[in-house]
């Protein structure tokens, strides 16, 4: 896109020119690609593309929309919706009267801006998979770049039920980062009283082993090591069980068991 052009606002604009902005502000200080890839969440190649830009509009790419056949009953559409026809059916016989040989799933298709108040041919966003969501939350807020930041906001302004598991979880994490468990009982009733099923089951099973978390929380002590050592001997015997004789796979184990002690 050529800096001398000028390009309508909105959502792929806007975060263009905000990532554009906190790139070249980290990369100014002298930090390299990778460290700020990191710090914003983003591919070491995606800020290389920034930082080597000028001006936030030689990174804006709109990849240019096929051409469909119904590209010419479009003003059709949209004038019809605001005359206040709003079922697809309806709208999809009538271009089919004026010689639309098209399905009724691509009418529908196209509508779905106008039930949004948006524009016939705005860019819908893809909303973000249940793992990339919990990946957001657990994730600590510094670590989110501005993309982020914005989609979390807006996904936890939209559902109440995600927005009190976010600040739950988040309220774990900062008694894990303080080494304070003083809070944990107020925070397991919490989470009981939350109306959400599964976090309730959580509460549950944690103060069945109530004690155990107060220490993981408030020592240095847990029993990660022992997981890590646990989760190995399992993968080895994915890998190699049925294939491979006992010796072998205790070799294996003990292996990869000093590996993790040396790095």
């Amino acid at each position: 896109v050529d800096a001398d052009v000028e390009v309508v606002d909105g959502p792929a604009i806007r975060h263009a020119r905000r990532l554009f902005e906190a790139v070249h502000e980290l990369v100014g200080t002298g930090r390299s690609h990778s460290s700020v890839a990191r710090e914003l969440g983003l591919d070491r190649r995606t800020v290389g593309k920034y930082a080597r830009a000028r001006t936030w509009q030689e990174v804006v790419r709109r990849a240019p929309r096929r051409p469909s056949t119904l590209d010419p009953y479009l003003d059709y559409l949209q004038q019809r919706w605001d005359e206040g026809e709003h079922s697809a059916v309806i709208l999809h016989q009538e271009l089919v009267g004026k010689g639309y040989l098209g399905h009724y799933q691509r009418v529908k298709m196209a509508l779905a801006p106008l039930r949004q108040g948006l524009p016939l041919d705005e860019p819908r966003e893809r909303p973000p998979s249940p793992r990339e969501t919990a990946r957001w939350i657990i994730a600590a807020p510094a670590r989110h770049g501005p993309q982020t930041t914005d989609r979390l906001r807006r996904l936890l302004e939209r559902c109440p039920e995600l927005r009190l598991a976010h600040d739950l979880v988040r309220e774990f994490a900062a008694m894990l980062d303080a080494r304070d468990a003083t809070l944990l009982p107020d925070w397991l009733g919490r989470l009981t009283n939350s109306g959400l099923a599964p976090l309730a089951s959580i509460a549950t099973a944690l103060r069945a082993d109530h004690h155990a978390v107060a220490q993981g929380i408030a020592t240095c002590y847990n029993s990660g090591v022992n997981e890590g050592r646990i989760t190995d001997v399992k993968l080895q015997k994915r890998i190699m069980g049925g294939r491979a004789g006992v010796p072998l796979l205790r070799h294996r184990v003990v292996l990869m068991a000093h590996l993790r002690r040396r790095f």
